[in-house]
């Protein structure tokens, strides 16, 4: 039906506060590689990170093509509700963290949820994820959130002892739901009355 029946997943509770400094994971990762939050004006390096992750998830047709156009790239880069870091080397992304601030109903807080994070073969075991995760503590705290999480896929090995070093574990189970089938537009206009 075009859903995912519930799979297990483990979900991993990563602290605002920073776990380690910035200062001593860069030195971990080579000279060479810098750290970038990207913003509106970055619409060509997030295509390189979309590229990047496409090859590391081995889903190159979901991240390559077709890529969001420029203006919807830029927008999205300009929201206060969407993160995104790369790591550069050369002026292309060797890493990435795509993530999204949650403002929660029951107090007034936030959480940050990242969606997708990698470092491109080539360098990995380097301290990139470390360090953009810990940029990305950083962030979390300057924005008031409280808490980072992120979904780790049973068998994603390296993930997994990624974020066992940096956060606290909860099993469950992921569920995608398909949306509605959109209603053409005059039985929508007759549900606004």
């Amino acid at each position: 039906m075009g859903m995912r029946v519930g799979r297990p997943a483990t979900i991993f509770r990563i602290s605002t506060v920073v776990v380690m400094e910035s200062a001593n994971l860069t030195a971990t990762m080579s000279p060479s590689v810098s750290l970038r939050t990207l913003g509106p004006g970055d619409a060509t390096l997030m295509r390189s990170v979309l590229s990047m992750f496409g090859e590391a998830f081995h889903e190159v047709e979901t991240y390559g093509e077709p890529q969001p156009g420029t203006d919807y790239l830029e927008r999205l880069l300009g929201r206060d509700t969407f993160i995104a870091l790369a790591a550069v080397e050369d002026n292309r992304a060797v890493g990435g963290i795509t993530a999204y601030l949650l403002p929660k109903f029951e107090q007034e807080r936030s959480e940050i949820f990242i969606y997708d994070l990698a470092v491109a073969a080539t360098h990995r075991r380097q301290g990139i994820a470390t360090a953009m995760i810990a940029e990305l503590q950083r962030i979390a705290a300057l924005r008031g959130a409280y808490v980072i999480f992120v979904q780790a896929d049973y068998g994603d090995h390296p993930a997994i002892a990624l974020y066992t070093k940096l956060g606290a574990r909860e099993d469950v189970m992921h569920f995608d739901i398909a949306v509605a089938t959109p209603l053409p537009p005059a039985t929508a206009s007759q549900l606004d009355r």
